[in-house]
């Protein structure tokens, strides 16, 4: 049976980013939509737009399209998107998809979540240029893309934009965990070089245990695997979405 799949990028990313993989999972039949947030838009304003903004803009765009029995698969950031939004559409959800992302517990942001060191840097960061955050190359090259040689790591930053603090900062208002969630499946997709987040503070199972009953699924690759292996993301992501 083919299925329907919404991909939701993380902070720094567009939409765009996700279509090579998009089109893996399209040559295999699925339905794909690859919408882009507020918060990374060309004419944001990163200093104003929160959370709550780009749940709703989610949320806009699955409505707009009338989308059903969703796939809604979210990356890093995304993962407090699609956890909000998956209490203002459960109807449209058939499961929910992280992939090493944020699960967050209510009232909780994704700074809480971060190394202190994180946290730290991007409060600077964003105090410096008006609530955008722009990652420094080495961080980019380093923790995100590590599995990237270096000309692929720097045609990959050149396409990355700012992205609002704000979103980092603002608490998850759920209104209960997602672990007590048990009419929409969950599954968890761990990409195993991932170096985003110290392995000290992995991403599983720290944060993916917080889904309750989930599925786990694991592929080689760093966070960025969208750009130096979106084949086996998307094979990944389909062992994850299925029935």
């Amino acid at each position: 049976m083919l299925d329907v799949y919404v991909l939701v990028h993380g902070a720094w990313h567009t939409g765009a980013e996700l279509e090579a993989t998009a089109d893996h999972l399209r040559k295999r039949g699925h339905e794909v939509h690859c919408p882009t947030l507020a918060g990374n838009r060309p004419q944001d304003d990163r200093s104003q737009i929160g959370l709550e903004d780009a749940v709703a803009s989610l949320v806009q765009y699955i409505d707009s399209h009338d989308l059903k029995n969703i796939r809604l698969v979210g990356h890093s950031y995304a993962g407090m998107v699609i956890s909000l939004a998956s209490e203002k559409i459960a109807s449209r959800i058939a499961r929910l998809v992280y992939v090493n992302a944020f699960v967050p517990e209510p009232g909780e942001s994704l700074i809480d979540m971060l190394p202190a060191f994180y946290a730290q840097t991007f409060q600077s960061m964003a105090e410096a240029n008006n609530g955008a955050l722009v990652l420094p190359f080495p961080i980019w090259r380093e923790f995100f893309i590590n599995d990237a040689d270096l000309a692929l790591a720097q045609s990959a930053y050149a396409k990355l934009n700012p992205h609002s603090y704000k979103t980092f900062t603002d608490k998850a208002l759920l209104n209960a965990p997602l672990s007590s969630s048990t009419l929409i499946g969950k599954s968890y997709v761990n990409c195993q070089q991932d170096t985003a987040l110290p392995h000290s503070m992995p991403w599983h199972p720290r944060l993916s245990e917080r889904l309750g009953l989930f599925r786990l699924v694991e592929c080689q690759g760093s966070h960025e695997i969208w750009f130096t292996d979106p084949a086996t993301i998307a094979n990944a992501i389909i062992c994850a979405g299925r029935d």
